[in-house]
């Protein structure tokens, strides 16, 4: 299950852990402009733990949840204006 919420100056998603125990904590994704962020609670500690990903981390990660194994560079395409 996942809630979805734009506020002022982020897109901020909610993922909430309904498969096998144990279950996960609740991830938070923050997407603003110039990053995202993930967050979860970190029971051990009782601390939120950060993650901040640059908009090109985050298309890389997208583009490898398809990919097999390897290693792989994204390289933009300039536009043909001819």
């Amino acid at each position: 299950m996942f809630t979805i919420e734009h506020d002022f100056d982020a897109t901020v998603i909610t993922l909430v852990d309904e498969g096998s125990l144990p279950l996960q904590e609740d991830i938070t994704i923050n997407a603003f402009a110039e990053c995202v962020t993930l967050e979860q609670l970190d029971p051990r500690t009782d601390r939120v733990q950060m993650i901040t990903l640059s908009p090109e981390q985050l298309r890389d990660l997208a583009a490898a949840l398809d990919l097999p194994e390897g290693i792989y560079q994204i390289r933009e395409v300039p536009e043909d204006k001819g």
